[in-house]
């Protein structure tokens, strides 16, 4: 017997709802065994972030290889990169340890709008971890950025979706909650199909969105992990996500936006 083993990828956050903290909970309440290979540490709460130190290109490696030479994993899910020396040690780590359920989630501003990213290193993600992924997972402004595509109606976001997989991911989950109204669609485009995967859900009434995209990344991940198909993993994530905002809603942890409550489902979905 052995564990489904999810690594992820990403920055720690201090505060605990995003990044490798917010990743290692969701893996863990869902069945899977979390990894993990920091890329920055973060001074950051609920009301944004103060610095960021990058973890060296060596320690870095030392982490992925480690990990990957002792166990099989069986997904992985990447977010916060942080600067271009990360982005090609994680290529490199990744070329050398195939991972077919990688998921990359691009992280560039924080839930509070702080910047997580160095500039140059988002070229770089596009060419030398975009080809690696099955799935990227943007947001509206990130997919903005990543096509170069203003968004602004349900055709655009086609056409952002098709300029981002021209970079070589699998498929691309453009994110909603950046959406104005009460209804919000999260929208999966899969190379190969013309008709999207549109996931509706109502708008929650909270300012606990702290961390949502690295959760909902690390959820696809370890779904991914347990072998369901992308377009499953994809739901069953949604609904986790949403879930967890719903029921974190009205906690007041932190003074600004606070987390989302992991554990609402106790028992997480029978995988």
């Amino acid at each position: 017997m052995k564990y489904k083993t999810i690594l992820t990828i990403a920055g720690s956050d201090s505060c605990g709802g995003a990044g490798i903290q917010a990743d290692l909970k969701t893996i863990t309440l869902l069945g899977g065994y979390g990894c993990s290979a920091i890329t920055a540490l973060t001074a950051q709460n609920t009301t944004g972030v103060r610095s960021i130190m990058g973890c060296s290109p060596e320690v870095l490696r030392d982490q992925l290889d480690m990990v990957m030479e002792d166990f099989e994993i069986d997904a992985a899910k990447s977010g916060m990169l942080y600067s271009n020396e990360c982005v090609k040690t994680i290529a490199d780590c990744l070329k050398r340890h195939p991972i077919s359920n990688y998921v990359l989630d691009p992280v560039m501003i924080s839930t509070s709008g702080s910047r997580l990213i160095e500039e140059d290193a988002i070229h770089t993600i596009q060419k030398e971890l975009f080809p690696l992924a099955k799935l990227v997972t943007p947001n509206l402004p990130e997919a903005e950025a990543l096509s170069g595509i203003s968004i602004r109606c349900e055709e655009d976001v086609r056409k952002a979706a098709k300029e981002i997989m021209k970079s070589g991911c699998g498929a691309v989950l453009i994110k909603g909650g950046h959406r104005s109204g009460e209804d919000l669609a999260d929208v999966l485009f899969e190379k190969g199909e013309e008709t999207p995967l549109v996931l509706w859900s109502k708008r929650v009434d909270t300012r606990n969105t702290h961390g949502t995209g690295c959760t909902l990344s690390a959820a696809i991940a370890t779904y991914l992990g347990f072998g369901k198909e992308l377009k499953e993993s994809v739901r069953l994530a949604h609904d986790y996500l949403h879930g967890a905002i719903e029921a974190g809603k009205d906690y007041e942890q932190g003074k600004g936006h606070g987390p989302v409550k992991f554990d609402w489902m106790r028992r997480g979905y029978e995988l």
